[in-house]
């Protein structure tokens, strides 16, 4: 069984851009107020996933790992 990931989307940083839509349709979503959304906050660890958060243009997207909390991305320095 493969890693899980808790994926959170910071809206306070969040500025709509999409991208993340763009490079993972099936994990993130825009509200109407066009702030992003991950449409399950705990998923299997997934290569669009990290895309979309490596993609975002300020930085909004962190994922975790499920189990233990330890970062995925950004990764500590």
């Amino acid at each position: 069984m493969g890693d899980r990931w808790h994926v959170e989307v910071d809206r306070g940083v969040c500025i709509g851009s999409g991208m993340c839509v763009n490079h993972a349709p099936d994990a993130f979503r825009l509200d109407t107020a066009r702030q992003s959304h991950p449409r399950d906050p705990e998923s299997d660890a997934n290569e669009r996933v990290l895309a979309a958060a490596e993609g975002c243009p300020v930085e909004a997207i962190s994922i975790a790992l499920a189990d233990g909390g330890e970062p995925v991305f950004p990764p500590e320095e």
